[in-house]
C-alpha cells in the first residue's frame, strides 16, 4: 500500500516568480505599522511575500529592492542584510540536515 501523497503547499518566490514548496521559502511580512520583518513561523499578521532560501536570490532581492516594490514602501538596507544573513544560515543548515 502506498502512502497517500500529502498536498505540498506551494508559494511564489517574489524574486524569481517560480512556484516552490512553502518549506523552501521564507515569508517576509509587512504589518499595519508598515514594519517589514522576517516571519520564519509564517504566522505573523500582515501582508506576506515569499523568497527562496537561496543566498543568490536574497542578494537579488536587495539589488532590485524587490520588497520595497512588493509592499510599496521604502525598506532599509539593513532589512535586506538581515534577510541575506538569515537565508545564508538556513541554507547552511539545510545542507547539513538535508540527508535525513
Amino acid at each position: 500500500m502506498t502512502m497517500k501523497q500529502r498536498k505540498i503547499p506551494m508559494r511564489k518566490d517574489i524574486v524569481t516568480g517560480e512556484m516552490q514548496p512553502k518549506k523552501s521559502l521564507v515569508r517576509v511580512v509587512k504589518n499595519k505599522e508598515n514594519e517589514v520583518s522576517l516571519d520564519p513561523t509564517g504566522k505573523k499578521p500582515g501582508r506576506g511575500a515569499y523568497v527562496s532560501i537561496n543566498v543568490d536570490v536574497a542578494r537579488q532581492a536587495k539589488a532590485k529592492k524587490t520588497f520595497d516594490q512588493a509592499f510599496d514602501i521604502k525598506i532599509d538596507d539593513s532589512f535586506y542584510d538581515e534577510l541575506i544573513e538569515y537565508v545564508d544560515h538556513q541554507q547552511a543548515r539545510r545542507e547539513l540536515f538535508d540527508n535525513e
